[in-house]
C-alpha cells in the first residue's frame, strides 16, 4: 500500500491597490481614516472589527473587516489578523472597533484582546501602534490612554 505524502500548495501574491499612499502619523488620522470604511448607518448598528495595515513608513498598505458580530460583540481570531499582516507585508497595524452603544470605554475582553494580539505580533516583529473604538461621534485610542 503506498501513502501519498504530497500536501496542499499554499501560494502567496501581494498586489498593491494604492498608488499615493495615506500617512497615518496620529490616533485622529487612523479614525478619519477608519470611519468612512463604515456603511451610513451601520456604525451603529452592529459591532465591526477592522484591522489597518502600515509600511515602516507609516503609510497605509490597506485595512480589511476581521469580524462583523451582533450589538454587544464580535468573535476575533487573532491568527487571522496576523495572516493577513503577513501577506500585507506590515510592519505595523493599528486594531479598530466600534462599540454601537456609543461607550468609548473599553471592555475587560478589549483590553485581554488587544494584549493577545500585541503578544502574538510581537514574534513576528509587528507592532500594534494602537487599537481604536470607534463611534460615529469620536473615538479612544489605546494607545492615547497608555493601554499599549
Amino acid at each position: 500500500m503506498d501513502i501519498d505524502y504530497t500536501v496542499g500548495e499554499v501560494e502567496l501574491s501581494y498586489k498593491p491597490k494604492f498608488k499615493s499612499l495615506h500617512k497615518v502619523a496620529s490616533s485622529e488620522d487612523a479614525y478619519r481614516y477608519l470611519l468612512p470604511t463604515y456603511k451610513e448607518g451601520t456604525i451603529c448598528y452592529k459591532e465591526y472589527f477592522k484591522v489597518l495595515f502600515l509600511n515602516q513608513a507609516s503609510q497605509v498598505l490597506g485595512y480589511t473587516l476581521i469580524s462583523e458580530g451582533g450589538i454587544t460583540d464580535t468573535a476575533v481570531d487573532v491568527r487571522v489578523i496576523l495572516q493577513a499582516a503577513l501577506l500585507t507585508n506590515s510592519v505595523t497595524i493599528i486594531l479598530a472597533h466600534n462599540h454601537p452603544s456609543g461607550n468609548l470605554k473599553p471592555s475587560k475582553e478589549d483590553l485581554r484582546l488587544t494584549k493577545q494580539v500585541k503578544d502574538a505580533a510581537q514574534l513576528m516583529r509587528i507592532t500594534v501602534l494602537d487599537h481604536l473604538i470607534l463611534t460615529d461621534a469620536g473615538y479612544y485610542s489605546f494607545a492615547d490612554e497608555g493601554e499599549l
